[in-house]
């Protein structure tokens, strides 16, 4: 993407996304939610997001705010901030729309948003999808993509301290 000037424009609060949403349902076009930490970014997560756009037309990212990462993963984190992440998210080819939520799952958001396809990494299980319950019973889909062995935020911040 050569306008780096639009990376803001694909950063949406609650409402803004409700309505983005609403658009693109009126163009029928078919969402996708996913949602992670996304704390440092790494292959993993380029190859999770990818195989997540492919899902549908749009894809939605949602992103823990930096309190509910504090909660998930403990006063040390997240190493980058919620603004920071939701930039280096926005500026990815392959995401739509990125939106922060405070909860510690997205619950709420996708249940506004009401997904075609909710998406998550392979060490979950549907059961502990939050949302899939909601997502299936609108008539919508659950997909576990696998992960990518070998990467992950927490062995990176792990090799850093060794180094």
């Amino acid at each position: 993407m050569r306008r780096a000037d639009l990376i803001p424009s694909r950063i949406f609060t609650i409402l803004q996304i409700q309505q983005k949403v609403a658009q693109w349902r009126l163009l029928g076009k078919t969402i996708a939610f996913t949602n992670g930490v996304f704390d440092i970014l790494h292959k993993g997560h380029i190859y999770s997001l990818s195989a997540a756009a492919k899902e549908a037309d749009f894809l939605i990212v949602g992103i823990n705010a930096d309190e509910s990462v504090k909660r998930l993963k403990g006063e040390s984190r997240p190493i980058n901030n919620d603004e920071s992440r939701s930039i280096l998210l926005a500026s990815l080819l392959m995401v739509d729309a990125v939106v922060l939520f405070e909860e510690d799952t997205p619950l709420e958001l996708i249940k506004l948003i009401m997904p075609d396809v909710l998406i998550k990494g392979g060490d979950y299980t549907i059961d502990q999808i939050a949302g899939a319950n909601e997502v299936i019973a609108n008539g919508g889909r659950v997909v576990i993509n696998p992960i990518l062995e070998g990467f992950s935020t927490t062995s990176i911040i792990e090799a850093s301290k060794k180094s």
